[in-house]
């Protein structure tokens, strides 16, 4: 049996999909807010994962990926059940520290509504008052609404076109969720960084504690390779040892938005030669009748 044996498979949309990795040691270990590095193939890039579940009873680690990138476009073509990863190291980064909150809005978007859902999780087992706000493109991106509404007292929907839930973005669930709860003790969200920004400068003037979970570039996860720095208040911080979580308000996202977009020339040169070798694969004349071979913050 295989370390890193994938046991169930879930496609949320044409581009997410979602993987449950069986690894008992790292389920036993693994806690709110950390994140794993994996590697899908003995040639494959290292890509940081944020882990969006755990079953320690299962050993399962579950992991939500987004097909934007060759890795990630790649896994979502190789990755199924009763294959396995290469290779992944983890627990990383420092866990969430829940603290005494009360009363917590924890937000999500898009892909960010898998990572905050531990989080959520661990604060009603906490005993706070937990108000869910996800938001979604559109309806049909939607996931886990039900594991939401099964450990939060209550959930704000949000969508950009209005197909579910209130029609706008997640800081229009936030200003509700404060004008009726304005003993509301902390936030965190998870998402884009256009997102966490806008989450941070919502709950600014009311001097709400704001954590987000940033997602720099990452090679090595030590802290060793510097890829991941992050501007912190005046200081820089390295995101995988020293995060992912960080005060919002400190949090220099136009640096972050910066850094994150030097790599998209290379990302879309990668992502180019990957399609252009899956197009003369799928238009070669098949040799024998086996299956086609199906195939990546």
């Amino acid at each position: 049996m295989s370390d890193f044996e994938i046991v169930t498979r879930q496609d949320f949309s044409d581009v997410t999909y979602l993987l449950e990795i069986r690894h008992p040691l790292m389920a036993k270990a693994a806690k709110p807010g950390q994140f794993v590095i994996v590697m899908s193939h003995e040639h494959g890039e290292r890509i940081p994962l944020t882990i969006a579940d755990f079953d320690r009873d299962k050993g399962t680690i579950t992991l939500v990926i987004q097909a934007v990138g060759k890795t990630t476009r790649e896994m979502q073509q190789t990755c199924r059940v009763g294959t396995s990863l290469f290779a992944m190291v983890g627990p990383m980064g420092i866990p969430s520290h829940l603290g005494k909150a009360k009363k917590v809005i924890c937000v999500g978007g898009g892909l960010g509504v898998a990572p905050v859902y531990p989080q959520a999780r661990a604060y009603k087992q906490a005993g706070a008052y937990v108000i869910g706000v996800l938001g979604f493109r559109n309806q049909g991106l939607m996931f886990w609404e039900d594991k939401f509404r099964a450990c939060c007292d209550e959930l704000i929907v949000c969508t950009d076109d209005g197909s579910a839930g209130i029609k706008g973005l997640v800081t229009e669930g936030i200003r509700q969720a404060i004008v009726k709860h304005p003993d509301i003790d902390e936030v965190v969200a998870i998402g884009p960084p256009i997102m966490m920004k806008g989450c941070s400068d919502a709950t600014r003037a009311h001097g709400i504690k704001t954590m987000v979970s940033l997602n720099p570039v990452m090679v090595d996860g030590t802290g060793m390779c510097g890829g991941c720095r992050v501007k912190i208040g005046e200081t820089i911080k390295f995101a995988c040892v020293d995060g992912p979580d960080f005060d919002g308000h400190q949090v220099d996202f136009d640096d972050l938005m910066k850094r994150l977009g030097r790599y998209k020339p290379t990302e879309k040169a990668a992502l180019e030669v990957f399609n252009e070798s899956c197009r003369i694969r799928n238009a070669a004349p098949a040799v024998d009748p086996v299956a086609p071979h199906t195939h990546e913050h």
